[in-house]
């Protein structure tokens, strides 16, 4: 529901090509790469083609719940199958939880991001007490503080992603 909203958010901008990726559909076992992801000599097919979307985006969002204090350990496992296609891009956040909206998760994960040499933008969109945010028909009904938060975490990332063209460019 959230990456579904924040997706067609992404698309109204007239800015991104969107793709959604599914972390539950992708399916991606836990790391079983034999080699070192900085030496990109991936050995399994779900590998080479995580690989490839990731290569071929230009920004990312994610789209993460709060789990025990910390975004969830598929999330983390899909980020460290890979090095350099997650480099030199930048990424906006949108977490969800109780009181705390996500936002120990959010932090995390801009730390882990920032290993990977990507960019996570200041601005980023939490939902605190998100089922407050699904109405009575079971349709995801976020609020215009949201909107608000997700109108300007997009215009920081379009902004980023420009800026990160010359840097890839330069590596």
């Amino acid at each position: 529901m959230i990456a579904a909203w924040i997706a067609q958010k992404a698309i109204e901008t007239g800015n991104f090509n969107v793709e959604v990726l599914d972390l539950g559909e992708i399916n991606l076992p836990m790391m079983n790469e034999p080699h070192h992801p900085l030496m990109k000599k991936y050995e399994y097919e779900h590998t080479k083609q995580w690989s490839a979307k990731i290569e071929e985006a230009e920004a990312f969002i994610f789209v993460t719940a709060e789990y025990d204090y910390n975004y969830p350990a598929p999330l983390r496992n899909a980020i460290e199958y890979l090095a350099s296609e997650w480099a030199y891009k930048a990424a906006g956040i949108v977490s969800y939880g109780g009181v705390s909206a996500g936002t120990r998760a959010a932090n995390s994960l801009k730390a882990d991001l920032v290993t990977m040499s990507i960019v996570p933008i200041s601005q980023g969109v939490n939902f605190p007490m998100f089922a407050q945010f699904i109405n009575d028909k079971e349709q995801f009904a976020p609020n215009e503080v949201s909107h608000k938060a997700a109108e300007a975490m997009l215009r920081e990332l379009v902004r980023w992603t420009k800026g990160l063209k010359v840097v890839k460019e330069n590596k």
